[in-house]
């Protein structure tokens, strides 16, 4: 369109623009909270292709083709290595929640009345799993107060369906180290938020489903009754094996102090641990026996044996649980950070031309007509296998959603790789319990047996039926938001996996009619809320003329905006500020007829 016309004639708007300046103003009149795209009309969902700016190969000289080959087998060592480190510091972040939070949780379940009321165990479960950082701990927990009858199976299946909330938040801190750049921090945060909203919508269906009729508890009971089963071998344990030579140089952890907490046995024995074996027989845990100096006595005999002292950072350490856990938890996520930057910026500088096309096209690619849907059903079956690899549902979703974020992997697929992943941690759970005693092996497989089950009819609810997969949009429309405020992602976390699990748990201590007096009204509010707003964008008829806008409400209850003055001026150095736009792009969205006679 020429950029001016003679005369003072004005130029005769599109209807498209036209159509996008109404839009605009009714946006304006109802809520302003929705994304809008703020640098261009670029979709960020769009994967475009990264440009390869690299001279031709065929043009470069020996000595540039040896310095590009060497070029390129630096960035793959370096990619490696950092891969290598954020699965250590993971790892470390684990043992540092598990110092600072490990009591506490070990205090928590030992309260079997609490856990009688079902919202106050899911509560329990989230806010355990949060605080170890650790789904298979929170879940060994599980398994051991119910082998030991201190649990009934029952009571365990609410704490289970919260294990699986809780393991969520740590692919949400990973996306969070992307915020530098919008897009980038746009995909990652909705895949992070993917897998919380799934979960979430599941426990909303099975929880009441399971307090009313106890599904999962008869079909965990059913499968043990058609199953021969005999004791077997260990899990693989394929990760730890490669991490374990660096974690364990700097710190070890004694994991049955967490159990004897839960299990009622009381101590105040550090969880550091600090002694790893004897000369005479090496134990694989601190001895009950021995205690922190002096000689260790072994169980049938009289004489001393001498101990072997752990060999890691803080064996021989004088400093508190709670210390060695904030050096820990400091620590780690200094590297954390710092090796999934350099990871994205690899994997930026890797992924282009030609090799982001054929990446790209191989994980996104579907099968031919009639077999379309198969494609979403391998990847759930990719997910599941390689998180039974690594032993790690955590590891797993943490390196997912780097990779969603650079535009690797489009949200569609990385779908059904995080329901996969939530199937293969419950068959190393599986496998974990056919190792137990022969006395434990029921009760610890019907707790893993509640898990699979658990996520099995999840992915029955929202991916088997394609009109169904609502976690798909919800995130996308949660990462928009997220991207345009991003303080939002921080008050997701806190009133996600604490805040709000807080105040229903110090309900449920108050009883289950004080919770359902508070809790009952409050669920319904949101719930007619949420109907409201879906009739107002799809049939808005349906509805009274009051209730077609939420604009008769203040501001402040129906837009992010005055909260996002608020923040952003809370906030130093403009940190939670949105990137702004430039001069042109920032006049054509404040000045409606300039968007309506020109061309974004």
């Amino acid at each position: 369109m020429p950029s001016s016309l003679p005369g003072s004639q004005v130029p005769h708007p599109t209807l498209d623009a036209v159509d996008l300046v109404d839009r605009t103003l009714r946006n304006e009149g109802t809520s302003s909270s929705a994304p809008v795209l703020e640098e261009g009309d670029t979709d960020p969902w769009a994967l475009s292709q990264l440009k390869d700016t690299s001279q031709p190969w065929k043009e470069l000289s020996v000595a540039g083709r040896l310095r590009r080959v060497a070029g390129s087998v630096f960035k793959a060592c370096g990619l490696l290595g950092s891969l290598y480190f954020f699965i250590c510091s993971l790892d470390v972040l684990s043992s540092a929640f598990q110092l600072l939070g490990s009591k506490m949780a070990g205090d928590i379940f030992k309260d079997n009345v609490v856990l009688s009321n079902p919202v106050a165990g899911l509560v329990i479960g989230v806010l355990v799993t949060a605080l170890v950082q650790s789904s298979s701990t929170s879940s060994s927990i599980v398994v051991s107060m119910v082998a030991a009858k201190l649990l009934t199976v029952r009571a365990s299946v609410p704490i289970i369906m919260g294990v699986n909330v809780g393991t969520s938040i740590t692919s949400t801190l990973v996306s969070m180290a992307q915020s530098g750049d919008r897009d980038e921090f746009q995909r990652a945060f909705s895949g992070s938020a993917v897998h919380g909203i799934f979960n979430w919508l599941t426990v909303l269906v099975l929880l009441p489903l399971e307090s009313a009729t106890a599904l999962l508890e008869r079909l965990s009971e059913l499968a043990l009754g058609a199953a021969s089963l005999s004791p077997g071998a260990q899990a693989p344990d394929i990760l730890k094996v490669l991490t374990k030579p660096l974690t364990h140089l700097i710190v070890q952890l004694d994991s049955d102090v967490i159990m004897s907490s839960a299990t009622g046995n009381a101590t105040n024995r550090s969880l550091i641990k600090r002694w790893c074996g004897t000369t005479g027989q090496p134990t694989r845990e601190n001895s009950s026996n021995c205690g922190a100096f002096g000689p260790c006595m072994e169980r049938n005999s009289t004489a001393p044996v001498d101990r072997l002292p752990c060999r890691h950072l803080f064996a021989g350490t004088e400093l508190t649980d709670l210390a060695v856990g904030c050096i820990l938890l400091a620590g780690s996520l200094l590297v954390l950070c710092g090796c999934l930057v350099l990871i994205v910026k690899l994997l930026n500088s890797v992924l282009r031309g030609r090799v982001a096309r054929a990446v790209r096209t191989v994980i996104n690619a579907d099968f031919p007509f009639p077999l379309g849907w198969l494609g979403g059903y391998l990847a759930l079956l990719a997910g599941a296998g390689l998180t039974f690899a690594l032993q790690s549902s955590s590891v797993f979703t943490a390196a997912i959603v780097p990779l969603m974020g650079v535009g690797v992997i489009s949200l569609d697929r990385a779908y059904p790789l995080l329901l996969g992943s939530n199937i293969g941690t419950t068959t190393t759970a599986l496998l974990a319990a056919l190792a137990s005693p022969a006395d434990r092996m029921l009760s610890a497989l019907q707790v893993a047996l509640i898990h699979f089950f658990f996520n099995l009819a999840g992915i029955l609810l929202w991916y088997l039926v394609p009109a169904l997969r609502l976690p798909i949009p919800l995130a996308r429309h949660f990462g928009a938001v997220t991207a345009r405020y991003r303080w939002v992602a921080g008050v997701y976390l806190l009133l996600g996996f604490l805040l709000l699990p807080l105040a229903a748990f110090g309900l449920s201590l108050a009883g289950g009619t004080v919770l359902a007096a508070v809790g009952g009204p409050l669920v319904g509010l949101v719930l007619l809320v949420i109907l409201v707003t879906v009739l107002q964008r799809h049939r808005p008829a349906w509805l009274p003329a009051r209730l077609r806008s939420w604009a008769w409400l203040p501001l402040w209850l129906h837009s992010l905006e005055p909260w996002d003055r608020l923040v952003t001026r809370c906030c130093p150095c403009n940190v939670c500020s949105p990137p702004k736009a430039t001069t042109k792009e920032a006049h054509c969205y404040e000045n409606p007829e300039v968007l309506a006679s020109q061309q974004l």
